[in-house]
Order: structure tokens, then sequence, then C-alpha cells
């Protein structure tokens, strides 16, 4: 299958979700835009998630025969968030599978506080088809609006990863390189388990504490080991690897609710497959993505599987973090 046409549709629409997004952020409040619209299946949905709704199945609607048929997958669209296109065909007929996250990082761009991303990635449509399966991936960025810039980026399975930053006043475009971090340590850079929502931010801050002290057991005191960036938005957080602004990132929400569900505990927000849809980008700039286990990261393609998820900026990263991160994680008995 051509994969550039799919590639050119998902960056077409993240982009003008991108436009959208910003002139919201121009010209509505933040009350209006942080308003509820919806509890849905396992998140909210935001009055800024369900403007930009209406974006996405005409868009895909336009090429959907031309590309063999489309099973959509994304939270809030349709009864069941799974809308095949065009409609007279049935989801087995259908050649792709795109799975979606139209705003992640919500919570922080409707208080236009930090940016936002489109997500997206396109697999051949297959019985349980997982994230490993995705063939394209494209991921937008949804910028303050006191940014004239938006990045994107993409990949296609085994022809690398690319990114372009668009001037939105001007549509002028400029290449721009992606470029994970390069050291071999977490000493002095960013890296953090993330623990942006209660319940259970006390025990993934010790998990971190004790990963830290097993990693720099000599280190001196008064120094600062690492620097943490709690960004609440998993395309966020792979974009700041991409970026090589950070070096090491987990997300093992899921893990520890389910120990504390067995506990008898009340339990959070967890991510799920449509929020790293996009790690192909990761996968082919040369950061390891791997489940909380150290295995590849596959999930099926829906939005409601509980999601664990690491990334390394590259492998010494990898091997000087992963024994001492396992190690805290069995002593928690998280895993």
């Amino acid at each position: 299958m051509d994969y550039i046409p799919i590639k050119d549709l998902l960056c077409e629409i993240g982009e003008t979700i991108c436009r959208n997004v910003h002139h919201s952020l121009k010209t509505q409040s933040i009350d209006r835009l942080s308003a509820v619209h919806k509890e849905g299946a396992d998140d909210t949905i935001y009055q800024i998630d369900k403007e930009v709704e209406g974006i996405i199945v005409p868009m895909l609607e336009q090429y959907a025969e031309k590309l063999g048929g489309i099973v959509l997958i994304a939270e809030g669209i349709g009864e069941t968030e799974k809308v095949v296109l065009p409609t007279s065909m049935t989801e087995k007929e259908a050649a792709l599978q795109i799975i979606m996250d139209p705003i992640d990082g919500t919570r922080g761009i409707m208080y236009d506080k930090r940016p936002a991303f489109f997500l997206a990635g396109a697999a051949p449509n297959q019985p349980e088809a997982g994230l490993q399966d995705i063939e394209v991936a494209v991921m937008v960025e949804l910028p303050t609006s006191r940014s004239l810039f938006s990045d994107t980026l993409w990949a296609i399975k085994r022809q690398g990863a690319f990114a372009y930053t668009k001037n939105l006043e001007t549509e002028n475009i400029q290449e721009k390189t992606i470029r994970p971090s390069q050291s071999d340590t977490i000493y002095g850079g960013f890296a953090q388990i993330a623990r942006f929502f209660p319940p259970g931010r006390e025990v993934l801050a010790a998990v971190e504490e004790a990963m830290l002290e097993k990693i720099f057991p000599d280190a001196p005191e008064g120094k600062t080991i690492v620097f943490e960036d709690q960004y609440i938005s998993s395309g966020g957080q792979l974009y700041e690897i991409l970026m090589g602004h950070d070096r090491f990132v987990a997300d093992i929400r899921a893990a520890l609710f389910d120990k504390m569900k067995k506990e008898g505990k009340k339990i959070g927000h967890v991510c799920h497959p449509y929020d790293v849809c996009a790690i192909l980008i990761g996968q082919e700039a040369g950061v390891i993505i791997t489940d909380i286990r150290g295995n590849p990261l596959n999930y099926p393609l829906d939005t409601t599987s509980p999601v664990n998820w690491v990334a390394y900026a590259n492998e010494k990263i990898q091997q000087q973090v992963e024994p001492a991160f396992k190690e805290a994680l069995e002593a928690y008995k998280i895993i």
C-alpha cells in the first residue's frame, strides 16, 4: 500500500485542527473552552474537544473510498467510538484502521497553558491489530494562543521520522530536525515518572526516588541529579523525547492502579492506546519505547485499554535506567 497519501491526509487533518484550536483560543473564553461537554468511556470530553469533532469525519470521508475504506477509532466519535467510512462499507471490508486522538493534552491547551498534540496512526485493517501494526504515524502540535509556530512530525515504518515547523500566520514551512538526546546518562537532564493526576502520586514519587538512589548511590549532596517535567500529554511527553529535551519518561499509572484496585483503593485516570498511537515516530527516530516489563509496546487499537509505557532516548539511557527502574517497581510490588 502507498502510505504517502495517508500520511498527507493525516497531516492535513491535524493542521486543520491546529488552526481551529488556535482560533478558538484567541476568540473564546477559558471558561467556555474548559466546560465539560460529556463524560466519555474513559475520559472527560471538554468543549474544546467537541469543537474539532466535526472536522475529522468529513475530511476522512472525502478520501475513504479511494483508500479502500477506513475504520476510524477515536474517543467521542460515533456510538461505539468507531466509525466505518464510507458508510456503505462494512468494517471487515475496509482496508485501513486509523486510531486518533484529536487533542491530546486537552487540560493544558484549554487553559492556554501549554501545547497539546493531534495524534494519529494508520494500520492495515486486520483482526486484533495493535500498536506494532501501525505503518504511518502523525503528530501535529496545537500551540497556545501566544505562539505563531506549530510542528508537524510523521513517520512511515522503516522509512524514518521527519518534521517541519509551520508559521501559522504566513504558512511558511521550515524543515525541522528530530534528534533525541545522545547522552549516555540521565544525570543533569530531564527524566521522570508521570504522576500528574491523583491518586497514587506519593507511590510513583517513591518509585522514582528509589530508582534514582539505585542509579546514583554516590551522588554529591546538594547537587541536582535530574530535573522533571510533568507534561499532562502523552504526545507532549513523546515530543520532548524526540526533540532531545527529555531523556526518560515512564507512565505506569495503569499498573499502579491495578495494584491499588486489588487493595480496595480508589483508582484514577490512565493512559490509553489512542494516547500513544504516534509511537512509531519515536521508534523510527531511535527512541526505545517499551511496556512496563521491557517488551515492545503493543496494545489493541482502541480507546479503553489501560496502557503503561516507558521511553528511553537511546540504548545507553535504557542500559543505565531500566535495571534500577524494574528493581524499584518490584520493591513496591507494581510488577
